[in-house]
């Protein structure tokens, strides 16, 4: 959408150029229409940001649970993958078993777990940096 808007600004310019003889009406224009579609996105982070409060303030589990249980979810297969399974298979090897468990393919829940890390990364910094809203 970025890429979109940026290449609109050159044409949309020239035909400022042509229309509006004010150098700083036309330039303030341009900045205008350049910025329009991350004021777009913006608003829409926003308006999401205030979804999230409501959601994570009900009572119900249902609803502001969501979260952490798909941290939960995440730990759990985390756990799995690298301290269950792997010890599993060694214990069934000293049994001298022919049976390997095999791992749970991880790849569609990494993005998930590195968003809500990377989350509450940024959120550790700006409390670090003393900007946090914090009541």
């Amino acid at each position: 959408m970025l890429q979109l808007v940026s290449q609109l600004v050159g044409p949309i310019s020239t035909i400022l150029d042509k229309v509006i003889p004010d150098k700083d009406l036309k330039e303030k224009l341009c900045h205008e229409i350049a910025t329009m579609a991350e004021k777009h996105a913006q608003e829409q982070a926003m308006a999401q940001i205030e979804v999230n409060k409501v959601e994570a303030a009900h009572k119900s589990l249902f609803v502001s649970g969501w979260r952490p249980a798909v941290g939960w979810t995440c730990v759990f297969g985390m756990f799995g993958n690298f301290i269950t399974i792997p010890f599993a298979n060694f214990a069934l090897q000293l049994m001298e078993k022919d049976i390997v468990i095999p791992l749970v393919p991880l790849e569609t829940m990494m993005p998930v777990l590195l968003g809500m890390l990377g989350l509450g990364a940024m959120r550790t910094v700006e409390k670090g940096k003393g900007v946090s809203r914090d009541k």
